[in-house]
């Protein structure tokens, strides 16, 4: 199928660079000759406008304080950008800028949570979810998550709440599986939630990374009276390659819940949140980079169906995912755990990937391994037919 809509280039793709900056499992911490397809983090560079604009403000030679609850103008961009982009209605005196999406969560888990409670936390998911509510000293409470007629299964969610559940975590499009959601199941999450007065960490920091062949709904697209008890973190470093800068906000719907943030976060009590630096390059991407989004997204989606195609053809089971740039692989076929198969295409074919350990992704990922293909598509090709020459001596024994 050809299309018309503009991709990224692969000129613009500094292997050097990425072997001395791409720390997290990726280009600098793997051996000379492997390929990283591990943490969710682009080979691109960002859009051009960051830099310029970093620069730009870099060069009248100022760096004073910031607002310690963030600048007006970040505030101002996100919930001008959010409403246009998926009509999320996000109120920007509630908004309060982070450093990451991660440090959001953790935020927002000691917000709510106390020691005795618990969360329910989906299974699999990102561990950051039950690393949060571990920090706030409440306990963890899984629910086992999957596809089921190619939708995520919420059907059994209200039997895992109990009288100690004070929050959900909720990923929304949902790492690793790479799924969106119903806005029929939207609303049917914040029933029970209302139903049983719990609150609901919603993690949209895959959001803006949506194929065309899927559409995404989002908690804050409701009616405000139902969403009161949403706390949405949002992040920059999956859909505008900023992940070093720390970039993200946390949005309450109520003075309360905003209140409640800001007190845990201890922004008041410091000189301040977030770097100006990361807030110059938040608003940049707010309001002059969703070119580059979608220029990002149309080149995934390249990678995404190549992926898909050629993980088949090795004899393994993949979903296609709606939403995120990773694949979650189904290697059960082959008799390994997650980690012995990691360990096989690393040692033989020097391909990098994340397995589906309970640390990462919790106890219902065994048997599965998570790819990232956000990278530029020779790399990803060169990767493949190294992974698939290993598939198959696994597969024919």
């Amino acid at each position: 199928m050809t299309t018309n809509k503009k991709t990224l280039s692969i000129q613009d793709i500094d292997l050097k660079t990425l072997k001395e900056r791409a720390f997290n499992y990726r280009w600098a911490e793997v051996p000379d000759g492997h390929i990283p397809l591990t943490a969710a983090d682009s080979d691109f560079p960002p859009a051009k406008e960051i830099r310029e604009d970093l620069i730009a403000y870099i060069e009248k030679g100022y760096f004073c304080y910031t607002p310690k609850t963030g600048l007006s103008s970040v505030k101002t961009a996100v919930a001008k950008a959010l409403k246009e982009r998926k009509n999320e209605n996000v109120k920007e005196e509630f908004v309060l800028p982070i450093d990451s999406a991660a440090r959001g969560m953790s935020i927002t888990a000691k917000a709510v949570l106390e020691p005795g409670s618990e969360m329910l936390v989906f299974d699999p998911v990102d561990y950051l979810f039950a690393a949060s509510a571990k920090s706030a000293g409440a306990e963890v409470v899984y629910y086992p998550c999957m596809i089921k007629d190619g939708k995520l299964d919420l059907s059994k969610l209200e039997e895992y709440i109990s009288p100690r559940t004070k929050l959900i975590g909720f990923c929304n499009p949902h790492n690793p599986l790479g799924m969106c959601y119903t806005k029929e199941q939207l609303k049917e999450l914040l029933d029970l939630a209302n139903q049983y007065d719990l609150w609901i960490l919603n993690d949209e920091v895959w959001s803006d990374i949506v194929y065309p062949d899927a559409s995404f709904h989002s908690l804050l697209e409701f009616d405000d009276s139902l969403i009161q008890k949403v706390i949405t973190v949002y992040g920059f470093s999956k859909s505008f390659a900023i992940a070093g800068l720390r970039a993200g906000v946390i949005l309450t719907q109520s003075q309360e819940a905003y209140d409640m943030i800001l007190e845990t976060s201890e922004v008041l009590t410091t000189a301040g949140g977030v770097s100006s630096l990361t807030q110059v390059a938040m608003i940049t991407c707010m309001t002059k980079c969703w070119y580059w989004v979608d220029a990002f997204i149309e080149t995934m989606r390249i990678n995404r169906d190549l992926a898909v195609s050629r993980i088949r053809e090795m004899g393994l089971s993949v979903h296609t995912p709606e939403a995120t740039f990773v694949l979650f692989i189904d290697i059960r076929k082959t008799g390994l755990s997650s980690e012995d198969f990691v360990k096989k295409v690393q040692d033989e074919g020097q391909v990098v990937l994340v397995p589906g350990s309970k640390s990462f992704f919790g106890p219902g990922a065994q048997g599965y391994v998570r790819l990232c293909f956000a990278t530029f598509e020779p790399m990803l090709n060169v990767a493949l037919e190294r992974m698939e020459r290993v598939v198959k001596t696994m597969l024919k024994k």
